[in-house]
């Protein structure tokens, strides 16, 4: 268990997948207060009643993350309904696909924005608030293994999580000396209720999960509690000074070659 008792956590994309477990995972380890964002108001909304139903306060603000004012108005909500910024997870990404004859650039620019600016600017605001009430901060941003080079449908994603691990790494050295860490996570393959959509969206036959699982060195694909653990830990005081590291949490070790699972990034 790690321990995020007292500490109130933004986190993006939190009304599914991933962001919905890191936000459960956190309720479970004693967060005061989560603010769930996304673009689904049903889903944020039974987000954060679940959340409630764990003891932990929350509210559900909806935002486009394409929209710079939007991204501000998440944590100016969460600073005017709780005072404070602990914890914030940038775990929304837009993952649709394009090769590099395919992607226009209305999409690189519209992926950029989601996946890469809009990390930038929740960031900027919560750092503020975290200066501002001498927090010692945590921020955790959802990388990914495509972001050392990816698919050739994954052109502009692949581009956008290169450019998130190198801003992690640029504001964990740029903010040490407020005490406030930034860590990254390079998720690989993982089951996520998105990940269903895509699949089907691209012609994968309907027992495409139970094939890869079958295929995966663990029996199975990364789980988003997976990911929702390792975020908790990220947050708390558990993981102490780690700061500027970016996780490999995949079943392929990055580096070797010939990389002969390559289909599991």
């Amino acid at each position: 268990m790690s321990d995020l008792t007292n500490k109130t956590i933004i986190i993006t994309g939190s009304t599914q997948g991933v962001g919905e477990a890191c936000a459960i995972d956190a309720a479970k380890n004693g967060a005061a207060a989560i603010v769930i964002t996304g673009r689904n108001h049903e889903r944020g909304n039974a987000v954060c009643s679940e959340i409630k139903r764990l003891g932990c306060e929350s509210i559900f603000v909806a935002a486009e993350l394409d929209d710079v004012d939007q991204c501000r108005q998440i944590v100016t909500a969460c600073d005017e309904q709780f005072g404070r910024v602990d914890g914030l997870i940038n775990a929304a990404a837009d993952t649709n696909r394009g090769t590099i004859e395919e992607t226009t650039v209305e999409f690189w620019d519209y992926q950029m924005n989601v996946n890469v600016r809009a990390p930038f600017v929740l960031t900027q605001e919560c750092v503020r608030i975290m200066q501002r009430e001498k927090i010692a901060g945590s921020i955790v941003n959802i990388l990914s293994v495509a972001g050392f080079c990816g698919m050739d449908i994954l052109c502009s994603y692949s581009t956008t999580k290169g450019a998130l691990r190198t801003l992690t790494k640029n504001n964990a050295n740029a903010l040490r000396r407020h005490r406030i860490r930034v860590n990254g996570i390079n998720l690989g393959w993982t089951d996520t209720p998105n990940e269903q959509v895509v699949q089907h969206a691209q012609g994968s036959p309907d027992d495409w999960l139970v094939e890869a699982e079958k295929a995966s060195p663990f029996g199975r694909l990364l789980k988003p509690e997976d990911a929702g653990r390792l975020t908790s830990y990220l947050l708390s005081d558990e993981s102490g000074i780690l700061t500027g590291s970016c996780i490999d949490y995949s079943q392929r070790v990055m580096g070797v070659f010939p990389p002969e699972d390559a289909v599991l990034l």
